[in-house]
């Protein structure tokens, strides 16, 4: 019988993998086609195609945050006339190299798209695009106004690189590989665990946290690379144009770089190659229409969004991809629990001590005591509104305590964060499956082992060979984790299409690749039927059989009293009984409180 990454290479990989090489085919073409593009057309298109690519090194660091972060940047135009400011100063007034020139915008576009990212860890969506076009307005004022340093409304030369870039040829094909080497680095980043640590933060926030993903730090980071691009993609746009003045960085073109990432597939790798090259070539196509022309941008983006709101590149996936379809759920093999957490798991205790939470004046937690301790699953039951989630949420950093203590194992977690405490082997499910919709059950179940990764963003983004192996381990780890909750013939569905209790089942795979100390179930029972309850109480089994402790909440209470090793009743926020599931189950204040006759 095959298993693991065997058994799904047998069935879906397939199809995947025709999928990946047709798309390897098509980019393969479209590089070809552009490498041969000056020897076929006359110098006013090869000029146009310098511009796509130039273009197309801003649009891919943009995808990054539009696209992964899912954060509204429409003021990138900024970041363009900063790259090109740079560059252009520091070889009309510095005498510097076009090259060095060329690296100084980016690292200036690095410091300014790191300060383009800290707004985004407080503004949402509307807030942050004003900030953001705020902020290239200002750019190009003080272009206009520091004449000394700018030029002011006259301008100053852009930079001219040495032969054999000198000429339009010569600098078609450089800009051609800055484009090739921004593409590189976007596929690097999507493809990686920080690709999937974006797209969780983008749909699932507190997915993304559960699981340990840093937010602050990976946008932060993913901005600055982001401004590198842009930087540089600037200081290619002075040299292209020959003079530079702040008429040239206009808001329609900060519009024109948003738009392309939406049109060309937001969260694809070729997505900005093809809005890149639509929205440059539209313009010359309708060169009569110039008037339009604002007019066209916003249709085409009105029929994207209306048709085909994954843009152009999902379409094409759709056309000549094959759908990807699910075999359904298999019998749980909780035995490949021993691949995924072996003698990984940290063994720690987890300790509430008078942890008091409030909400105005409502006490949801009311001085509860608990300890939760290695290798035992510790039931906590209670009629609705009682305080348990409130309880879980309070133990994983969701909510910060009014009063008491909260440790696990030696460390003290009032203090840390929801990402913080998932770094120290604590993993929750929630009463409502949080998943990422926009990645596959296999790419969900890998997001867990997020914080194992040991390769740098940098490193990620340079095509690391350690990562790539640290990144084909954790995939195997998944695959393994999949089998035993009974996924495996369903990895590489998207999870969004998932059933409620497939994605319950995931939420706990997902849990189980971090290989944590302690797991916090919120409700896994809710929808199951009865066999798959059976399997749950299985696979809850095994899991404490290897040194986890388990904190669950369930109302089911023939399942709790089963697996158990204790019990506490909550009402109202307090304890209302401790103790071992036998004689929980017969107190007289339980019964009348939760349990009924």
């Amino acid at each position: 019988m095959a298993t693991g990454l065997e058994a799904i290479a047998s069935t879906e990989l397939p199809v995947v993998a025709g999928r990946r090489s047709r798309a390897v085919l098509g980019v393969a073409a479209a590089v070809l086609a552009a490498m041969l593009l000056p020897f076929t057309v006359n110098h006013y298109w090869m000029q146009i195609g310098t511009l796509a690519f130039v273009y197309w090194v801003l649009i891919a660091g943009l995808d990054l945050i539009v696209g992964y972060a899912g954060a509204l940047a429409v003021g990138f135009v900024g970041l363009l006339t900063i790259g090109a400011y740079t560059a252009s100063i520091l070889c009309e007034k510095a005498g510097w190299p076009a090259f060095a020139a060329l690296l100084a915008a980016g690292t200036a576009g690095a410091l300014f798209g790191f300060l383009i990212g800290l707004p985004s860890l407080r503004l949402k969506s509307f807030y942050f695009a004003m900030t953001t076009l705020g902020f290239s307005t200002i750019v190009t004022q003080v272009a206009l106004g520091w004449e000394s340093l700018t030029g002011g409304g006259i301008g100053l030369p852009g930079p001219m690189f040495p032969a054999p870039f000198d000429s339009p040829v010569g600098f078609y094909y450089l800009a051609f590989g800055m484009a090739l080497i921004a593409t590189y680095l976007l596929r690097n980043i999507a493809f990686s665990n920080f690709g999937r640590g974006l797209v969780a933060v983008r749909d699932a926030e507190v997915a993304a946290e559960a699981v340990g993903v840093p937010i602050t730090r990976l946008k932060l980071m993913t901005f600055t690379l982001s401004g590198i691009l842009a930087g540089m993609a600037g200081a290619l746009f002075a040299a292209r144009q020959t003079y530079i003045t702040p008429d040239a960085f206009t808001f329609d073109l900060s519009v024109l770089f948003f738009i392309a990432v939406l049109i060309g597939g937001r969260g694809r790798v070729v997505g900005p190659m093809i809005g890149t090259v639509i929205l440059t070539l539209l313009p010359e196509i309708a060169a009569p229409l110039v008037m339009w022309s604002n007019f066209l941008y916003a249709a085409l983006l009105l029929l994207v969004v209306l048709l085909v709101p994954g843009g152009i590149a999902e379409f094409l996936e759709r056309l000549f991809g094959k759908a990807v379809k699910g075999g359904g759920l298999e019998a749980p093999v909780p035995e490949r629990l021993n691949a995924v957490l072996g003698e990984h798991a940290s063994p720690k205790a987890l300790t509430l001590e008078g942890v008091a939470l409030h909400f105005g004046g409502v006490r949801a937690l009311d001085g509860v005591s608990l300890t939760v301790r290695p290798g035992t699953v510790h039931g906590l039951i209670g009629p609705n509104g009682s305080g348990k989630t409130t309880l879980l949420n309070a133990a994983s950093g969701f909510y910060t305590a009014n009063a008491g203590r909260i440790a696990f194992g030696e460390a003290a977690l009032t203090a840390r964060s929801s990402d913080e405490r998932a770094a120290l082997g604590i993993g929750r499910t929630f009463q409502t499956p949080r998943v990422v919709g926009n990645l596959s059950v296999l790419e969900n179940a890998m997001l867990g082992a997020y914080r194992q990764f040991t390769v740098h963003f940098p490193a990620v983004a340079l095509g690391s060979r350690r990562g790539v192996k640290e990144d084909a381990a954790v995939r195997q780890r998944a695959v393994d984790a999949l089998v035993a909750v009974g996924l495996r013939r369903l990895a590489h569905l998207r999870a969004d299409q998932l059933q409620h209790t497939e994605q319950r089942l995931l939420e706990i795979a997902r849990c189980l690749v971090m290989r944590p100390s302690i797991l916090l179930l919120d409700e896994p029972a809710a929808g199951l039927s009865h066999d798959e309850i059976e399997h749950l109480r299985a696979l809850i089994e095994h899991i404490r059989s290897l040194g986890v402790a388990i904190l669950l909440v369930e109302h089911h209470a023939d399942l709790v009293f089963q697996v158990s090793d204790e019990v506490t009743v909550l009402d109202v926020g307090r304890v209302l009984a401790h103790g071992a599931p036998a004689e929980v189950r017969v107190n007289a204040e339980v019964i009348n409180a939760y349990l009924g006759t």
